[in-house]
C-alpha cells in the first residue's frame, strides 16, 4: 500500500506539474489570432517568413483561427503562387510538432472536428490538419478604392464566420501586410446588418498594424489611399485599432545586430528552423504584432497603455493626421515605447531560441511559473487596498516546472494608471515586498510587475501584472 500511495503522489505531482507548464489542463483560454500576411519568396519577404516559423512555435499559445495571404508593400496585387512559402512552413510544423508536444506534456491531438468546434485551452498543440485548415486567402488588392463588390475573398468571408461565432472573446487581426481583407468583411456584414448589429460585429475585432502596409512602398505617405483610414474613421470607439510604429523598427534593427544568435540558434533548428531565411530588410518586423498578444503575465492586450513584448500605445491622432487610434509614432510616446522594447528584447529572444531548442531536440527549459497572493493566471491581478496603508505582495510559491532557482524583480510602470506617483518598494528583488500605499491617492490606482526569471537554459523569464486600486 506505502508503494502505492508513493507512485499515485508522483502521478499527481507530475500533472500538477504539466498543468502549469502550460498543457490543455490549464484554465485558461487562448487569445484568437488571425494573421494577415504578404509571405513571399525569401528574396522578397523574409521576415514574414521568419516570423511565421516564430508563431508556429508558440502554436500552443495562441488560438489560430486564420492565416490569410494578402497585399503588402511589395505585392499589389498578391502572387497567389506566393502562399507556397506559409503552407511550406505549416508541412515544417507538421514534423516539429511533435518534439514541441514535449514541452507540454501532451501525448496526442483532438479529434480534427473537435479541434475545430473547442475552444482551445492554453497549452494544446493544434495539429498541422488544423493549421492547414486555417490557411486562407485574402484580398489580393490594396487600398479604399477596391472595397466593395468584387473584392470578397475567402478570407474576408472566414472573417465574417467567426465573428458570428458564439465566443465572448476578441478576434484581434494582426497585419503583417495590408488590412484590406478586414475593411471587405466588415462592408459586406454592413450591406445586409441593422447599425446595432453592424456595431457589435465591428466591436468583435481588435486589429495590430505593422504601420500601412494597405498600399505600395512608393505610395506609403498617401494615408488616404488606405483602407485602414476609412476603419478608423468610420469605427472609431467601437474598432480598437492599435498603429505601430515603433516595436517593428526596433525588432528589425535589433535581430540585424543580433543576428549572429539567430544563425547560431534559430537558423537549422527543427525543420522550421531550416527553412528560416537570412535577413534583407530587417529580421521579423511583422512580429510585434502577436507579441502584444503573447499571455504571459505581462500586459492585459485589450489594454495598450499596458506595456508589453509588443511595445506600449496611446490613444491619439495617427501619422496620418486625421484619424485617431492606438499609435507609439509620437516623440515622447515612441521614446517610451522603445526604451521598454530594447528592455524586453533579449527575453523575447531567448524566449523565442528556447523553443527552437525543443524543436528541434524534443527536450529544454520550461518558463518559469508566477503565483502572487495565491493567484495562478496570466490575467492583471486586480486588488483593492486602503489609501495610507501597508500592502503585502507575496510570490514566494512561484516555481520553476524544472526545478530551476527563480530570481524575483518588482517593477513599477507609470506610464499607466491614475496615480503618477513613485510607489516605494521595500525589496524589488524579494519574492515577498512590502508596498507603502500613498495616503492622497485614494480612488486612483497604479500598476506593479512582478518578473520572475529562472537560471536554465535561456534564462527564461515569465511576469504577473498587480493593479493596485485604492479605498
Amino acid at each position: 500500500m506505502k508503494n502505492i500511495l508513493i507512485g499515485f503522489s508522483v502521478f499527481i505531482n507530475a500533472c500538477i506539474t504539466l498543468c502549469w507548464a502550460g498543457v490543455a489542463c490549464a484554465e485558461e483560454l487562448k487569445p484568437r489570432l488571425v494573421v494577415m500576411t504578404d509571405i513571399g519568396p525569401a528574396d522578397v519577404e523574409p521576415d514574414d517568413n521568419e516570423s511565421a516559423v516564430r508563431l508556429l512555435s508558440y502554436a500552443d499559445r495562441f488560438e489560430i483561427e486564420m492565416i490569410c495571404t494578402t497585399i503588402g508593400w511589395n505585392c499589389d496585387p498578391y502572387p497567389a503562387e506566393w502562399a507556397d512559402f506559409l503552407n511550406r512552413v505549416v508541412d515544417d510544423y507538421a514534423i516539429d510538432v511533435h518534439n514541441l508536444m514535449k514541452r507540454s506534456g501532451q501525448q496526442d491531438f483532438k479529434p480534427f472536428e473537435e479541434e475545430k468546434r473547442i475552444h482551445q485551452e492554453l497549452g494544446y498543440w493544434p495539429s498541422v490538419d488544423y493549421l492547414r485548415s486555417c490557411v486562407c486567402y485574402g484580398s489580393s488588392r490594396a487600398g479604399i478604392g477596391v472595397i466593395g463588390e468584387g473584392n470578397d475573398s475567402e478570407g474576408s468571408n472566414r472573417l465574417i464566420q467567426l465573428a458570428l461565432e458564439d465566443d465572448p472573446r476578441p478576434i484581434w487581426v494582426t497585419s503583417w501586410g495590408g488590412s484590406n481583407t478586414l475593411a471587405q468583411a466588415i462592408w459586406r456584414y454592413s450591406q445586409t446588418a441593422s447599425s446595432e448589429q453592424l456595431k457589435a460585429f465591428v466591436q468583435k475585432f481588435r486589429i495590430y498594424t505593422i504601420t500601412d502596409q494597405d498600399m505600395q512602398w512608393s505610395m506609403r505617405m498617401q494615408r488616404d489611399y488606405s483602407s485602414h483610414m476609412w476603419m478608423r474613421q468610420a469605427f472609431v470607439g467601437d474598432l480598437k485599432f492599435i498603429w505601430d510604429e515603433s516595436a517593428w523598427l526596433n525588432q528589425n534593427e535589433l535581430g540585424k545586430q543580433n543576428w549572429n544568435k539567430y544563425a547560431s540558434l534559430i537558423q537549422g533548428k527543427g525543420a522550421m528552423g531550416k527553412h528560416y531565411p537570412t535577413f534583407k530588410w530587417g529580421v521579423e518586423g511583422d512580429t510585434p504584432s502577436f507579441l502584444h498578444l503573447m499571455p504571459n503575465g505581462l500586459n492585459d492586450p485589450d489594454e495598450p497603455m499596458q506595456v508589453g513584448w509588443g511595445g506600449y500605445h496611446v490613444w491619439g491622432m495617427s501619422p496620418d493626421s486625421v484619424s485617431l487610434s492606438w499609435t507609439n509614432w509620437q516623440h515622447q510616446v515612441k521614446e517610451i515605447s522603445d526604451a521598454y522594447e530594447k528592455r524586453f528584447y533579449p527575453d523575447e529572444f531567448n524566449d523565442f531560441a528556447a523553443r527552437m531548442a525543443w524543436a528541434d531536440e524534443g527536450k529544454g527549459n520550461h518558463n518559469p511559473v508566477v503565483v502572487v497572493n495565491n493567484s495562478k493566471s496570466v490575467s492583471p491581478l486586480v486588488i483593492e487596498a486602503k489609501a495610507g496603508s501597508k500592502l503585502l505582495l507575496d510570490a514566494a510559491k512561484s516555481f520553476d516546472p524544472d526545478g530551476d532557482h527563480l530570481e524575483y524583480y518588482w517593477w513599477q510602470q507609470p506610464e499607466v494608471g491614475t496615480y503618477v506617483g513613485k510607489i516605494r518598494i521595500s525589496d524589488s528583488k524579494s519574492s515577498q515586498i512590502q508596498v507603502e500605499l500613498p495616503a492622497d491617492a485614494a480612488g486612483r490606482e497604479f500598476h506593479l510587475v512582478c518578473e520572475v526569471r529562472d537560471n536554465g537554459p535561456f534564462q527564461l523569464v515569465s511576469y504577473r501584472r498587480v493593479i493596485v486600486k485604492l479605498r
